[in-house]
């Protein structure tokens, strides 16, 4: 592919059924977070990797704090893309806050996608009367403090605490070098946009099937969360799966691998 929306994103397509699946990474990573996944269906799927502006492989330079204030200019690229791969009836695999992207897309274009798939994804990360989201206010103004004052040692620091699995260091070392790899302004205004987001007025509108992956033990997106988001989705089902850490798709990949399968092959 050679159109300005493939070089934007680094469109990567492999695999050639005759479903397509659509998979959308987290903050601090970026497509290849998925290479268990995509090693596992891209024999019979049609797979659609890309990296959000700012991260990745994706052409910074199309990235503005102006532009990309909201989640909703992410979910206007994935449409973007869709229309441009004249992609439809797919299946959106999501980790994190790609999961709100998602969910904002299928808002917008329904019949573009078949199911959803969350994995570790949050309407609201920030605690509220009668809400567990997993941060006080303190908590967001001492990381964004810390990203502030010194971007590379908070990702060193960070990236284990995420990660989990502290038996493995390489999963967390793998995690801090795609962080460094973002340029620190664009990290510290993404993790705002991310952090003060509020979606769970939205949840309920959605029409289109989601499987909820929930890790057990995530230091960034509590239990509570998934089981919230499976009583606002009405067509949702959630499985807690018994994972460590934030990225279960990197660190118990054939956890999450085997419950993607299993939604996919149902009706």
């Amino acid at each position: 592919m050679n159109s300005s929306i493939a070089r934007r994103h680094n469109v990567n397509i492999v695999g050639k059924g005759s479903q397509t699946l659509i998979f959308a990474q987290g903050f601090g990573t970026d497509q290849t977070a998925w290479r268990h996944q995509v090693a596992t269906f891209g024999p019979n799927y049609r797979i659609v990797l890309f990296d959000h502006v700012g991260a990745g492989d994706s052409d910074f330079a199309a990235y503005s704090p102006h532009r990309y204030s909201t989640l909703h200019s992410y979910a206007e690229d994935l449409l973007d893309l869709c229309s441009e791969l004249k992609l439809t009836h797919g299946t959106f695999i999501s980790h994190s806050v790609s999961g709100m992207i998602g969910l904002l897309a299928a808002l917008a274009e329904p019949k573009l996608f078949n199911k959803l798939v969350f994995v570790g994804a949050s309407p609201r990360y920030l605690n509220d009367t009668g809400y567990v989201g997993g941060f006080d206010r303190s908590d967001l103004d001492k990381l964004y403090a810390a990203m502030s004052s010194n971007y590379y040692a908070w990702a060193s620091g960070f990236a284990p605490l995420m990660m989990g699995n502290p038996e493995r260091p390489e999963l967390a070392a793998e995690l801090a070098k795609t962080l460094i790899a973002i340029r620190p302004d664009i990290a510290q205004a993404v993790s705002k946009v991310i952090f003060e987001s509020d979606y769970r007025q939205e949840l309920p509108q959605l029409k289109v099937p989601t499987l909820i992956l929930q890790a057990q033990h995530d230091p960034a997106v509590p239990v509570e969360v998934g089981r919230y988001m499976s009583q606002k989705i009405p067509k949702s089902q959630l499985i807690e799966i018994d994972a460590r850490g934030h990225f279960p798709h990197i660190s118990a990949p054939e956890k999450i691998t085997q419950a993607i399968a299993s939604y996919l092959s149902s009706r």
